[in-house]
């Protein structure tokens, strides 16, 4: 991002905030308010992003033999590069790393803030090789079902 900022003013650079002030809109402000502060529901005793589909979440109940922690894992997943669309030509490590700390950040306040008498675990998985853009993703689960199997 470093090096976008830099580009602007005739190599003078531009800090962060003027940037959004001449390259942002409303109308993506109001859309990435449902990434950087994402509403969760509680449901069967599950805690999972709002919007869920009940048939995903038979599915994996399913797939995953009762382990609460898992199910959680798989649905409140988020690959970190799917917030943009397919072929986002400015997609980079470096954006990947920041958005994806962020991101961890905010579910960790917001999970605590909503639901402050089940505590969560937030994940932002880097995969073995960083550059493998598309494997970085996000997910919560519940620490009470990190043994795996409570119901």
């Amino acid at each position: 991002m470093a090096a976008d900022l830099q580009a602007w003013n005739n190599g003078q650079g531009i800090d962060l905030e003027s940037w959004i002030g001449c390259s942002g809109s409303f109308a993506l402000a109001v859309g990435y308010s449902t990434i950087f502060w994402p509403r969760f529901v509680e449901f069967e005793g599950y805690i999972l992003n709002e919007g869920f589909s009940v048939e995903s979440l038979r599915g994996f109940e399913a797939s995953n033999n009762g382990n609460r922690r898992g199910v959680e894992t798989v649905m409140n997943h988020q690959h970190i590069a799917d917030i943009q669309h397919y072929g986002c030509k400015d997609l980079s490590l470096d954006k990947l790393l920041l958005v994806g700390r962020v991101l961890r950040e905010v579910y960790e306040a917001k999970l605590l803030w909503q639901f402050p008498s089940h505590p969560c675990t937030v994940s932002y998985y880097v995969p073995p090789d960083p550059n493998d853009l598309m494997a970085h993703e996000i997910s919560f689960w519940q620490k009470a079902h990190e043994s795996g199997s409570e119901t």
